[in-house]
């Protein structure tokens, strides 16, 4: 807008002094209009850009003055140009009241005519040409401030896209670490104890040690194909087993490693969402894997329980307990962030009668 406007003042004083040569006269009109054509090119420039208000009414004052003496000289085409070319740069530069009055005050210029008439005619048309330039400039303005703002909301657009996939980034990250964690890693803990436990009575029973390692052998094949699953996650939804014949199998598979399990159902079953499911059944399992890992316990308990507020899985085993003042393991911390999204809670405690407790409770 800044370079149309400085055009426009240029083709104006050339126009000015194309009628001025060519009529012979005024000449006093020339310089008096290239002081305003230099004022309104470098000087609006200088203006605008420290946009202060004083130096703005002072840059109006100045060539208001200076366009009112050409008009006088010379009311002609031109001079009528560097009228219109004041009024858009009041609109750029000052409040919409002092552009009103300068508005009001150019078709002023033609009150020396002889004629009122003449002067009243030729003040509308100056005034309906300046309110032309004058709302064409508002909303060009607009028009270019709504452009900015549209810019920069799509700049934070962009950076709040790439924000949100960061976080859907590292939450995925986290999911596949948890069940890796809570998946491939329970069952190679599976494996380790199992082979362990063949390994003491190879020499002694080797019957048992071969009993031990085939169920080794059954529960590496079932990590196998649960990581063959993960990977076709994605293109091939399969169907959850239920939860109390998942917890059964953990307590199978609990006790087979010689941590005596029992289940226990309470309430009434009913459906739930995959990732409550989810997050029921790695609590269990993460509490069962401690138990053998850590607790150094004679029996465990599996307590599931359906009541009115949610749903609970409980791990209790007679154990040592907890002990130390450690930070928690990855599975805990990874089983609070499920508890957590789906509006759970997850709790760990020791009992003054020994053992441990661990307790998830979702809605659902």
């Amino acid at each position: 807008m800044n370079r149309a406007l400085a055009v426009l003042t240029g083709g104006a004083f050339l126009t000015l002094v194309i009628g001025v040569v060519g009529e012979s006269g005024p000449f006093a009109a020339v310089p008096i209009g290239a002081a305003y054509a230099l004022v309104g090119t470098a000087g609006f420039f200088w203006v605008r850009r420290r946009g202060s208000r004083v130096w703005s009414a002072g840059y109006v004052v100045v060539q208001l003055a200076l366009a009112m003496a050409t008009f006088a000289l010379d009311p002609g085409v031109a001079t009528t140009l560097f009228l219109v070319v004041l009024v858009s740069q009041c609109v750029l530069l000052l409040p919409r009241p002092v552009t009103a009055l300068v508005v009001v005050l150019v078709p002023f210029a033609h009150a020396p005519m002889e004629s009122w008439q003449a002067a009243l005619r030729e003040g509308v048309g100056l005034f309906a040409a300046v309110v032309f330039a004058a709302v064409i400039t508002e909303l060009l303005q607009r028009e270019q401030r709504l452009r900015q703002e549209l810019a920069e909301a799509h700049e934070q657009l962009r950076d709040h896209a790439a924000q949100a996939e960061r976080l859907a980034t590292a939450q995925e990250r986290n999911r596949v670490a948890r069940d890796i964690h809570d998946g491939l890693g329970h069952s190679l803990t599976v494996v380790q104890m199992q082979v362990k436990a063949a390994r003491a009575v190879l020499q002694s029973d080797p019957a048992k040690a071969d009993e031990v390692l085939a169920k080794a052998q059954r529960q590496s094949e079932e990590a196998l194909d649960a990581v063959r699953r993960s990977v076709r996650a994605l293109r091939e939804p399969r169907a959850a087993e239920a939860l109390p014949a998942a917890l059964h199998t953990l307590a199978e598979e609990a006790s087979a490693a010689a941590v005596p399990t029992r289940l226990e159902v309470n309430g009434t079953e009913r459906p739930l969402p995959e990732a409550a499911r989810e997050a029921l059944y790695r609590a269990a399992q993460e509490g069962l894997t401690n138990v053998r890992k850590h607790a150094r316990a004679s029996r465990a308990d599996l307590l599931l329980t359906y009541d009115g507020s949610g749903v609970r899985v409980e791990v209790r085993d007679d154990g040592v307990g907890m002990t130390g003042a450690g930070s928690p393991g990855f599975g805990l911390v990874g089983l609070r962030e499920r508890a957590a999204l789906l509006g759970g809670r997850l709790q760990v405690d020791s009992p003054p009668g020994g053992g441990c407790v661990l307790t998830m409770e979702v809605p659902g």
